[in-house]
């Protein structure tokens, strides 16, 4: 599934935002500085009220490459990253959060594996040489065993499935679909649909840092679920684009 070029951004950045304030403010410079490849950067609400909003509008008035926009699909990270990716213009997303917790050099890295023909490129927090500082232990042992396990046994090809850090061929993510209306399990949905369709699914190690400030809005409990499906679903035999279709068809689409 090659990624063809074209004269308008090589990669779409979509960034789930949900009251950040001025919070947003550091982490997007950061990605501004960071990223050399034409960019698109898109700060995804699920109101026009969002505190984030105003902050996001001024940054954009002197660099246009961001833009604030207003997710239709419904409420929570997992509708805003579909309303982002299925906004995209570029022939690579990458989903990063807005909290600062990722790094942002690591996107033009990412978005060279997918265009050299990765379908789904990790930052990967459990691959020799990355990291996690901070965060609650238990959504860590939970992360971590579920990304060496499917590792180990399924050969998912990253040791981070769970991480939302990742950049996607768009047009996989398109012809697959997500799936996914909870919380921020898009990311291990994406990686084992890849798996199951024996796509190339590559990572590279980074640094994850807890956020500073604000309050993360990971609900473990209420997620784990949501989780454990996609991660019974990365093991079996392979499927076609059709097959898989059909066998997630009953679940919800998006409603706009």
């Amino acid at each position: 599934m090659p990624v063809s070029a074209s004269d308008g951004p090589r990669v779409s950045i979509v960034i789930p935002a949900y009251e950040e304030g001025d919070g947003v403010i550091a982490p997007l410079e950061r990605i501004l500085e960071a990223v050399q490849l034409a960019a698109e950067v898109m700060v995804v609400v699920d109101s026009p009220d969002d505190s984030t909003v105003p902050v996001v509008e001024k940054i954009a008035g002197s660099d246009d490459r961001v833009q604030v926009v207003v997710n239709t699909y419904g409420r929570g990270p997992a509708w805003a990253i579909r309303y982002g990716i299925d906004r995209a213009s570029a022939p690579v997303v990458v989903v990063t959060m807005a909290d600062g917790s990722d790094d942002p050099r690591q996107i033009d890295e990412l978005c060279r594996l997918v265009e050299r023909g990765a379908v789904v490129a990790a930052a990967s927090r459990y691959a020799p040489g990355g990291q996690q500082v901070g965060g609650p232990m238990l959504k860590t042992a939970m992360s971590r065993t579920a990304g060496r396990s499917l590792h180990f046994f399924a050969r998912i090809g990253t040791r981070d499935a769970t991480n939302s850090f990742k950049a996607y061929n768009r047009d996989f993510v398109r012809s697959v679909g997500i799936h996914s209306d909870t919380g921020f399990e898009i990311g291990l949905e994406l990686t084992a649909k890849a798996k199951r369709l024996g796509l190339p699914v590559v990572e590279i190690p980074t640094i994850w840092l807890e956020r500073h400030a604000g309050v993360s809005n990971f609900k473990v409990w209420s997620w784990i679920p949501r989780y454990l499906r996609w991660y019974r679903f990365a093991f079996g035999r392979k499927l076609t684009v059709e097959s898989m279709r059909e066998a997630l068809s009953s679940d919800r689409k998006p409603n706009a």
